[in-house]
């Protein structure tokens, strides 16, 4: 369904919503880099470990490892309701990954290793579990992840975890009480915020993949959104949405910095 700003623009759908292309996704700035290291520690069964502050393009990395990851040969579960105690956190992996949820964790925790075991035993898949926000799991669920990924002695490799948060999650992880978690991830990537240039680029690309025919931002209101979001995509988006809506209603072709200034305005951002 169109609207004033595809309307107005001569978009084919709105440019800074979350539902992205797969194809279209912002891989810049060391994204690229990022991305390929995570699918070589997948493709290699290892831990890996992603943080980066609020916003800064980890869930797009996610997105685009998962697309990088052949369904035939790995199985990808995704968790993003971490806060929970052990028994409710197993709770939730059995019901992502198709296992009928038991009475104890113990008995949840023998099922999923069962289901993990027979997934690469029968289907030749390697079960890959994200694990988003976990800077927020408590630290009763976050010290046990390494048993659960401990198969026939620690000696076999069945299941990569991927652990996603904020900065804090790897001083989290470098407490005694998580070393021997600590000790099994070999891959560790950090997303910073944009620089001006790419946050220029990021905005003309999101443009351009939404059906703009010419430049829609001037310079200086690029460089004013690049001020206000700090380079931090996130806030690129709602910013520059805010702008585009403004510029739609005020029948202006241009945004300009007086245009983002204004629409940020109407953002808790500004």
């Amino acid at each position: 369904m169109s609207d004033r700003i595809q309307e107005h623009f001569g978009l084919s759908r709105r440019p800074f919503d979350k539902e992205v292309p797969p194809e279209t996704l912002w891989m810049a700035g060391g994204r690229q880099q990022s991305l390929d290291r995570l699918v070589g520690a997948v493709e290699h069964r290892e831990h890996a470990l992603v943080t980066g502050e609020a916003g800064a393009g980890k869930t797009c990395v996610l997105r685009a490892l998962r697309e990088r990851l052949s369904p035939a040969h790995f199985r990808v579960v995704y968790a993003a309701h971490v806060t929970l105690g052990r028994r409710d956190f197993y709770r939730q992996l059995c019901y992502a990954m198709g296992v009928e949820p038991k009475a104890t964790a113990a008995a949840m925790f023998e099922a999923l290793q069962r289901e993990i075991t027979t997934s690469n035993s029968d289907h030749r898949q390697h079960a890959v579990i994200v694990l988003d926000e976990a800077h927020l799991m408590p630290d009763t669920t976050l010290s046990h992840l390494h048993v659960l990924a401990n198969f026939q002695w620690d000696s076999r490799s069945l299941l990569s975890l991927v652990l996603v948060g904020l900065p804090e999650l790897h001083a989290r992880l470098r407490l005694g009480v998580h070393r021997s978690l600590l000790t099994r991830i070999g891959t560790w990537v950090t997303l910073e915020a944009s620089s001006p240039e790419l946050t220029v680029g990021y905005v003309r690309q999101r443009m351009a993949s939404a059906g703009a025919r010419q430049e829609v931002f001037t310079a200086d209101g690029l460089s004013l959104l690049h001020e206000l979001s700090g380079g931090v995509l996130r806030s690129v988006d709602v910013l520059a949405g805010s702008a585009l809506r403004l510029a739609a209603l005020e029948d202006k072709r241009l945004v300009d910095r007086d245009v983002v200034r204004r629409g940020a305005a109407g953002t808790p951002l500004y």
